[in-house]
């Protein structure tokens, strides 16, 4: 109990098989970035085009994001995280199956890439549907975890697998653990428990259209789409380009895979810590602040060490602040936008961040210097997250949060 408010422990399966959900469309998503160079061999294709496997991801969710939110709040988390449920159970194991066709890869991935949102968008309305708003922050934060675990698997277990065995062994092992998982959520899932876990009244919310109109009319949502635009644009492009980024320093795919898992183990331990003191001290904007600081130490490192040691502390860094930022911010922008629907706002964070991982991705293929090196927009990035930090320092702490 809190106050008057019920709570069910029920939350917690829920919260568990979403994330093992997350897990899977993670692992779709990035399993081809640390084996570039192998996959652009095996395939008969360009570096590009395999870069493109993660991309598409990135662009359909430019289309699909919007419908997805839609769904999401007016049908509901079950049938709308459903629908990405089934995509991925049917897609994964078809990958896996005819994983020696690049154009059955591709097909797949389109259809992978279609169920993402139904997966993303949904966050801070789970949160929202079955946690107080003292545990949504750390609701949200599990449910990033679950995809950094996802990527961290998808990063460092692809190249060890492909190496022992193949692409398309690796792609069928990957096929079972998704059919596995979206059972297991389509058993589970409930759309709510029998009463609200918050006062009466907050659970209200616009209509998606009249929600929109509200979230546009805001100052503060407007830094924060700027703040998810550059920073989840910059943490898509690095994860796409990871093998790429270390390749002209003398560093193979599979230390690659490694840099990229510490990252993402940077980011599990931030996304446990980070969130639970957010929600402790019923702060966010500040923990934005911090998060955007320090990561500019860690892209840094990530940029010019040359000692393998370095690479992967500044990686864990970087992970560590950046992805911890993210779920703190989705809470942030659901409280200072309520009482628009919580995937709306979360969809168009994460629309944002998409649009802007396109154009990047093509950027730093596009600016590499002759050697092959993307030293130059990594540069870039460094610049572009010190304004992200001085853009922090313009939000103020959501009424909801300190009421």
């Amino acid at each position: 109990m809190t106050g008057d408010i019920k709570l069910y422990n029920y939350r917690w399966i829920i919260l568990f098989v979403f994330s093992l959900l997350n897990i899977a469309i993670q692992i779709h998503w990035i399993s081809f970035a640390s084996i570039t160079s192998e996959a652009a061999a095996f395939y008969n294709v360009t570096p590009l085009s395999i870069g493109l496997l993660s991309m598409l991801f990135m662009i359909v969710y430019v289309f699909i994001s919007v419908p997805a939110s839609y769904i999401i709040d007016t049908y509901g988390i079950k049938f709308g995280i459903g629908i990405g449920a089934v995509l991925i159970g049917i897609f994964g194991i078809i990958k896996g199956v005819y994983a020696s066709s690049f154009t059955a890869i591709v097909t797949t991935q389109i259809a992978l890439a279609i169920a993402q949102p139904f997966i993303l968008n949904a966050y801070t309305r789970l949160a929202a549907k079955w946690f107080p708003i003292d545990e949504r922050a750390t609701a949200t934060g599990i449910a990033s975890l679950a995809q950094y675990i996802g990527i961290i698997f998808g990063l460092a277990a692809t190249p060890f697998l492909v190496h022992s065995y193949s692409i398309p062994h690796t792609m069928y092992v990957y096929g079972i653990i998704s059919i596995f998982i979206a059972v297991l959520f389509i058993v589970f899932i409930k759309e709510e428990p029998p009463t609200p876990p918050c006062h009466k009244g907050q659970e209200e919310r616009f209509k998606v259209k009249e929600g929109l109109k509200h979230i546009f009319s805001m100052k503060q949502m407007w830094l924060v789409i700027l703040l998810f635009f550059i920073g989840l644009g910059m943490f898509n492009a690095v994860t796409t380009w990871i093998e790429q980024i270390l390749q002209p320093r003398g560093f193979n795919s599979e230390q690659a895979g490694i840099v990229g898992a510490s990252m993402m183990a940077g980011g599990i331990l931030g996304a446990i810590i980070l969130p639970l003191l957010s929600d402790h001290y019923r702060k966010r904007a500040i923990f934005l602040t911090i998060c955007m600081i320090f990561i500019i130490p860690g892209l840094a490192g990530l940029t010019f060490a040359k000692d393998f040691w370095l690479i992967l502390v500044s990686s864990f860094i970087l992970g560590f602040f950046i992805m911890s930022a993210g779920p703190i911010g989705f809470q942030y922008a659901a409280e200072i936008s309520y009482p628009a629907p919580e995937s709306s706002s979360q969809g168009l964070l994460l629309l944002s961040g998409q649009i802007s991982g396109i154009i990047f991705i093509f950027a730093m293929d596009a600016f590499r210097t002759t050697t092959g090196a993307m030293t130059p927009f990594m540069i870039a990035f460094i610049v572009l997250m010190v304004g992200n930090a001085l853009l922090t320092l313009k939000l103020k702490e959501s009424n909801l949060i300190e009421s």
